[in-house]
């Protein structure tokens, strides 16, 4: 979840890879963590359990591991494809994810980029509207009101809250969500203990690699998911005070966030095996604390909702003051303040991008699905794919054969898994 710095004592950054966040380089290695740990954790770690259901609990376990090994090795040589390019230019130049990918490749590299990062937002924005719709409509019985109806029923709220400007007031919703998120996953595992201690399944009824070999790529998009906020990585690095420990900092909060993971997922299929759900909090029982933390996290994410949005509208935003005719509203003649039409304006793309996520997302079959298909698809290519062609485009010439090794089979494994995932996701596993 992205979120917007507020000077050195608020350990959150803008995740919004398309604008460069205020960098003072004064983070301390614990706000770092924080951010790190902020960045990557997200809604997609409820689907963790499914993945499991799908490609068995050894499969899963390994898939996670090898996507947050790959995921942490990306994200080191996209840092050093920046410091090798700060070093033949202004480093001002090169703030963003889309600044890296110009020097690069030019204006496609760019716009490549940019419009990855763009869907992936999109992807983030109608999980987390699916999830809310989802966790309301099976806790509120309510007839002929769907999962749709109640997501339609957020829009008015979102609407309103897209238009606040500074993000760092919606802050405190989103850490309220993440809160949420690790309440949820603690109850899942309490209720698996319970049923352990109870002797309700059989440890032997768990399948340990599935049979169906299209459910690894499906469980592997969505492992792939979950480590998102990948376009925080260049922010993350030059925001610290000691920018060399970045590489151990993030060895150990992936670590960390791998080993959860997996603990999640295997306990989350342990619990309730085949009727294990893509959302896995609707599994718990309906009693008051499993109902106080499904609406918990519903709030904290309709309230972090608008942060998900947000490079989305800098993107629409940005590419309108580029039309002439359009920008002659941004600013008034007498001074540079943005003029009534141009707010008014603003406010009606944001109404329009929040109304066409509600749409998709009333158009999605199922949660799992749908990240299986932005894992495999669009995380894979921002993650693993570009990193990999800058290294190789840069540094390709000066590397030794076993990094171009490396590097050639993880952007074959990447293209290869993007297609074969987004084919088992598209067509069901």
């Amino acid at each position: 979840m992205g979120h917007e710095p507020k000077g050195s004592a608020v350990p959150l950054l803008e995740s919004s890879s398309i604008s460069a966040p205020s960098i003072a380089g004064s983070a301390s290695s614990i706000q770092t963590l924080g951010n790190i740990i902020v960045s990557i954790v997200g809604t997609g770690v409820l689907g963790l359990p499914f993945a499991f259901k799908i490609a068995g609990w050894l499969a899963g376990s390994i898939g996670v591991a090898m996507a947050g090994l790959a995921t942490y090795y990306c994200m080191l040589i996209l840092v050093e494809c920046r410091d090798m390019m700060s070093g033949e230019m202004d480093s001002a130049d090169l703030k963003t994810y889309g600044d890296l990918g110009y020097k690069c490749l030019g204006k496609p590299g760019r716009y490549l980029t940019e419009s990855l990062i763009v869907v992936a937002q999109c992807g983030g924005s109608v999980a987390y509207l699916i999830f809310i719709g989802q966790n309301l409509s099976s806790m509120f019985k309510v007839h002929n009101l769907t999962f749709v109806s109640f997501m339609f029923m957020l829009v008015p709220l979102e609407i309103l809250l897209s238009w606040i400007n500074t993000l760092s007031a919606l802050a405190p919703f989103s850490i309220f969500a993440d809160v949420c998120n690790v309440l949820a996953m603690g109850f899942v595992v309490k209720d698996d203990i319970q049923q352990a201690l109870g002797g309700q399944f059989s440890f032997n009824d768990r399948k340990a690699i599935t049979s169906n070999l299209g459910g690894l790529p499906f469980a592997g998009g969505m492992a792939v998911f979950c480590f998102e906020g990948f376009g925080m990585t260049l922010a993350l690095e030059a925001s610290m005070k000691e920018r060399r420990t970045f590489p151990k900092l993030l060895a150990v909060a992936f670590s960390a966030i791998t080993l959860v993971y997996i603990l999640f997922g295997f306990f989350g299929y342990m619990a309730y095996g085949e009727d294990t759900k893509d959302i896995v909090t609707l599994n718990l029982p309906r009693d008051w604390t499993a109902t106080a933390i499904q609406i918990g996290m519903c709030l904290g994410l309709a309230f972090t909702f608008p942060i998900m949005v947000h490079p989305i509208n800098e993107i629409v935003e940005a590419n309108l003051k580029r039309l002439g005719w359009l920008y002659k509203l941004h600013c008034s003649d007498m001074d540079s303040s943005e003029t009534k039409a141009w707010k008014m304006m603003i406010y009606t793309t944001r109404s329009i991008v929040v109304v066409f996520l509600a749409v998709v997302a009333s158009c999605i079959p199922g949660f799992g699905i749908f990240v299986s298909l932005v894992g495999s698809t669009v995380c894979a290519l921002l993650s693993f794919v570009l990193p990999i062609s800058f290294h190789l485009t840069l540094l390709g010439q000066s590397m030794r054969l076993w990094q171009k090794v490396l590097d050639y089979c993880i952007l074959l494994c990447g293209f290869l898994f993007a297609a074969y995932g987004t084919y088992n996701a598209v067509v069901g596993v």
